[in-house]
């Protein structure tokens, strides 16, 4: 490019800037209205590119079909998309990126993870299209594109492989030179002549000299971005302890007076840089569990299109299109069952190894493998917004998050490694005025910087963290970020609601007030019951298709869910009402009234859960308070508590009314997880320090919970508790 100097004198300053072009004083003039001129001293020295003039245009970003691929809502409806952001170098970059897109009007969150440059995006399209976000990204130096999956993969095999090589040649390398310390430290007892020591030293000089700068880079590289953002780390301690009895063993191989120690900077290398191939290995072990999960996903399907199949990529599938699935076969997206039956191994998301009978208008689940006859669906989501896609995602974002001890460590890392250098220095200071030997005290002062090398503090509280997500996953667990494994470690109070977290959810009707219901009262009930997805509505639904022919739906309008309470709609006038019935029976009543006259009356029993009684018994022992929270009568839910060993429960609770329960809860300084259904507990959960949706990973469940329970078993809340205590008891035991 042609240089060209602009000068610019600062009003009321003597200070005089030089641009070497137009486009980089632009850059200036945009950080410094937005008031991030700050920038420029966090960068240090380092130049910041100019603005990108790039031949595609952003519009690309706007498009349906980019939309389609890699936009997401989000639960609050904004929109969410997944970037890796090109040029970020150090974290001045990505302080800046965030800061600029942070003060963009309509973005709502802006979160780079500098390990892999991906950026989270949250904003409002009503306020401003994508286009204009990364037009503001080009317009400070950088570029982004889609984050591909594919992507960071490779450079993660990459990583690996480069690791494992640095780590074998530090391997080779101090095996040798500990052969070859056998015969100087015998020599050293026994006797040496000078030259044959001489090539001793000169053959510990061979082979500790790739091992500190090959194999040692990562940490000098590590120790030059730490202090290029004025942070003192562990890699700096590191290499700063290798390089001065690097240098000082090069003093004595040339001549001067004392003892060589290359032995010793190839084992510090080596020790330090297996601890850091483990992390590599730890963060392996949990991408390899997302792999697992993510191999469930076929690469194509096959579609019905104007009376033939054709052979599509998944990301071609759009909701609407019929999807054909072969015995054996897996499904590519989520759909409804067309006129077909049969069974679907459901493994890969709810753990079950027993198949499950699928009929007629059931759901399917993208992952999910037909052991049955060749079937049809509707694909009712595309690729992108499938369920197994949206678990594999929601895995990815909790590997790249934090647990909240693990940035307190981070910050206590830094101030360790200070303190431990001044306690280096001083002790050099204390040992040289004490004996006066030069040797001694350097060989002192450096044993100091190695030994507090803090190794734990800086890596295995992240490792226990991957580790710990990568265990949950395997067990049907998914958490959302890794804070919440520490939050589970500390709870004290667990909040369950009834129907689908103790009890199975799947009701049965036990009695009915009258069987005398005309066809079009039957109808308008039938419509109604098939207008909810609660569990005591398809229970309705269920009995009426099984005891009746010949069932209609009928045109009913302006339906609203009552949460807690039941449904209302209205029919040529009337008003429809099913739902909760104010009594006091045995079990659960629902009562369908046309305009508030009892046309007919349900008696629904559930089942409870197997293993629930064990759980409640071990959550217990666990010291944590159990407490049952039900819309239910009383009469159901303390029959339900006394069978599982629940000692507080509330029952005919309205969804505010446990929402405000939680509330007492935390002014107590009670630490809550709450469980519920996912629907109507949807207030009470957004309430609770963790709320988990039991759903068999169903939309709702990823929606709405912190935690995803995939096989929908209680005694997942053990499993959790467990992996989730143990996990934080090695994160404290390392710190």
């Amino acid at each position: 490019d042609k240089k060209v100097m602009i000068n610019e004198d600062i009003s009321n300053s003597n200070e005089q800037l030089h641009f070497c072009c137009n486009g980089c004083q632009g850059v200036y003039h945009l950080l410094k209205d937005d008031g991030l001129e700050s920038f420029y001293d966090k960068l240090g020295k380092r130049t910041l590119s100019k603005p990108l003039a790039r031949g595609e245009d952003s519009s690309n970003f706007d498009m349906e079909s980019f939309r389609q691929k890699y936009i997401k809502t989000t639960k609050e409806g904004f929109s969410k998309v997944d970037l890796i952001i090109e040029g970020i170098h150090c974290a001045a970059c990505v302080w800046l990126n965030e800061k600029v897109l942070d003060q963009t009007d309509g973005v709502f969150e802006a979160s780079i993870n500098f390990t892999n440059n991906k950026a989270k995006i949250v904003w409002d399209e009503e306020i401003l299209p994508l286009s204009k976000i990364i037009d503001k990204i080009r317009s400070i130096g950088y570029n982004a594109y889609p984050y591909e999956r594919t992507e960071v993969q490779k450079k993660a095999i990459k990583s690996n492989r480069d690791y494992f090589l640095r780590m074998s040649i530090a391997i080779f390398g101090s095996m040798n030179i500990m052969m070859i310390g056998v015969a100087k430290y015998t020599g050293f007892f026994t006797g040496m002549d000078e030259e044959m020591l001489r090539i001793v030293h000169m053959a510990e000089f061979i082979f500790a000299t790739p091992v500190l700068f090959y194999s040692g880079w990562v940490f000098f590289k590590g120790a030059y971005y730490g202090l290029k953002n004025k942070i003192v780390n562990m890699d700096l301690l590191v290499s700063s302890g290798a390089v001065m009895i690097y240098i000082y063993s090069l003093y004595v191989l040339f001549g001067g007076d004392g003892h060589s120690y290359f032995d010793s900077v190839a084992m510090i290398i080596t020790f330090v840089l297996v601890g850091k191939y483990l992390e590599v290995i730890g963060k392996k072990g949990a991408m390899d569990t997302m792999d697992t999960i993510k191999a469930q996903i076929p690469l194509e399907a096959t579609i019905i299109k104007d009376g033939s199949k054709v052979v599509v990529p998944l990301e071609k599938i759009e909701v609407g299109d019929i999807v054909e699935v072969k015995h054996g076969e897996k499904a590519s997206v989520d759909g409804i069952l067309l006129e077909y039956k049969t069974s679907f191994d459901e493994s890969s998301i709810t753990g079950e190894s027993i198949p499950v009978a699928k009929k007629s208008g059931d759901q399917i689940y993208s992952g999910c493998i037909n052991v049955g006859e060749v079937i049809r669906y509707k694909a009712s989501k595309n690729y992108a917004n499938s369920t197994l896609n949206s678990i594999v995602e929601l895995l990815e974002d909790s590997l790249n998050s934090r647990p909240k001890i693990q940035e307190t460590t981070n910050e206590l890392s830094q101030y360790f490694s200070i303190t431990i250098l001044t306690v280096a220095l001083f002790t050099f200071l204390g040992w040289y005025w004490y004996d006066g030997e030069f040797e001694h005290s350097l060989v002192v002062a450096i044993s100091v910087i190695i030994i507090a090398c803090p190794c734990a503090l800086a890596l295995a509280t992240p490792i226990a963290s991957l580790v710990g997500i990568s265990w949950l996953a395997k067990k049907g667990l998914l958490f959302k970020e890794a804070k919440f494994i520490e939050t589970f470690a500390k709870a004290d109070t667990i909040v369950v609601d009834k129907t689908g977290t103790i009890t199975t959810g799947k009701l049965t009707v036990k009695s009915i007030s009258t069987h005398t219901i005309s066809k079009e009262d039957r109808d308008l009930l039938y419509t109604l019951a098939d207008s909810s997805t609660h569990p005591v509505s398809l229970a309705i639904k269920h009995y009426l298709e099984k005891n009746y022919q010949n069932m209609e739906q009928k045109d009913i309008q302006n339906i609203k869910q009552i949460p807690g309470v039941g449904i209302e709609a209205f029919y040529d006038g009337k008003t429809l009402f099913g739902g909760k019935a104010h009594s006091e029976g045995k079990f659960t009543s629902y009562v369908f009234t046309i305009d508030q006259n009892e046309i007919v009356k349900f008696e629904l029993e559930d089942s409870i859960k197997p293993n629930a009684l064990e759980t409640i018994q071990y959550l217990r022992s666990q010291n944590i308070d159990v407490i049952m929270c039900s819309g239910d009568n009383e009469s159901v839910v303390s029959s339900v508590a006394k069978e599982v060993g629940i000692q507080s429960y509330h029952a005919n609770m309205k969804p505010e009314q446990k929402a405000e329960f939680i509330s007492r809860l935390h002014q107590e300084k009670k630490i809550v997880i709450m469980v519920g259904d996912g629907i109507n507990d949807s207030i009470a959960l957004s309430y609770a320090d963790i709320a988990i949706a039991m759903g068999s990973g169903a939309d709702v469940a990823l929606a709405v919970s912190d935690v995803v329970i995939l096989n929908d078993k209680i005694e997942a809340l053990k499993t959790a508790i467990y992996i989730s205590r143990r996990t934080f008891y090695f994160i404290k035991q390392n710190l």
